[in-house]
């Protein structure tokens, strides 16, 4: 019996250190959570990324609407109406009647010259008479006939042709971002992390919202309470991604795809045991992080996403 419990204290060693160490998944500020407030845009992808939804957020969701406020009328039944019969369409004769008389009449006469002996345009002086009006008239008739057909193409060439395609989406950047803007993410990225690996949560408000600040604070409260202290060290930026930016009122705000690297270790407090994690080899990590900054003051990151 003594013997079994002696083969078994390596694999209970683990599993207790298992227990009461955090994962390396989740060391880092924010604990490679997705959480925060990007405005309006909170519960809305990020356009060009693959960041995973917001999983904690003072933002109420959109379809979070009070009860009291819900409405509570039915909307009314639309009247049954029966489509209207299509008009009917005029005749050319019926648009153009004083044309439809000179064709009968001459129509008319070229049939009572055949019917009696003669040819369509009689002989003599009134034959010739005969000819110069129906010139005239053949004239009148081919003006008319080319005013007509003109406005029958000019009519087909103002109606609608096939729909173009729908326009290409907005730019997502609303407005430009400088050298001093990326370099203050940069900065803030380092601070957040040195904070974060000092267990200074008093230097959190500076650098986030009220709301992250508050995130992190209590995970740091977490973290001491479990007797381990996370550390990240070494941050090094090696690519930033400006994904979107766009404003609300005196608020503007910019998202961003930041890849970075890190030693990302966690040491037991007291003992400064290594219990996850690896001080000498640095981590890569890719976070979608986004930034606020209200009437021209300093930006805070106010999100981070996962990937």
């Amino acid at each position: 019996m003594t013997l079994r419990l002696l083969r078994l204290l390596p694999f209970l060693a683990l599993a207790f250190a298992l227990a009461v160490s955090p994962h390396l998944a989740e060391a880092k500020a924010g604990k490679s959570s997705s959480m925060g407030s990007r405005g309006s845009r909170t519960y809305v992808p990020p356009q060009g990324t693959t960041a995973k939804p917001i999983e904690r957020s003072a933002t109420p969701p959109p379809s979070a609407v009070p009860p009291a406020t819900a409405p509570s009328i039915a909307p009314a039944p639309r009247p049954s109406v029966a489509p209207p019969l299509p008009a009917a369409q005029s005749t050319f004769f019926q648009r153009h009647p004083i044309v439809g008389g000179l064709l009968g009449g001459m129509f008319g006469a070229g049939l009572a010259s055949l019917l009696f002996g003669g040819h369509f345009f009689g002989a003599g002086t009134g034959g010739l008479l005969g000819v110069i009006l129906q010139l005239a008239l053949l004239a009148v008739l081919a003006k008319l006939a080319y005013s007509f057909f003109r406005g029958r193409s000019t009519l087909a060439a103002g109606r609608p042709q096939a729909l173009a395609p729908p326009p290409a989406r907005a730019n997502p950047v609303e407005f430009a971002l400088g050298q001093n803007d990326l370099a203050a993410f940069e900065g803030i990225l380092r601070e957040v992390q040195a904070a974060w690996s000092a267990g200074n949560g008093a230097a959190l408000p500076r650098l986030m919202t009220p709301e992250m600040a508050d995130y992190l604070g209590a995970q740091l409260r977490d973290e001491r309470a479990q007797g381990v202290e996370n550390h990240v060290e070494q941050v090094r930026l090696t690519k930033g991604d400006v994904d979107e930016t766009w404003q609300e009122g005196p608020a503007q705000y910019a998202t961003v795809t930041m890849t970075w690297t890190a030693v990302d270790y966690t040491l037991r407090i007291g003992t400064n045991q290594v219990v996850d994690g690896d001080p000498r080899s640095p981590q890569e990590t890719t976070e979608v992080w986004t930034f606020v900054r209200r009437q021209g003051g300093p930006w805070q990151m106010s999100a981070i996403q996962q990937v």
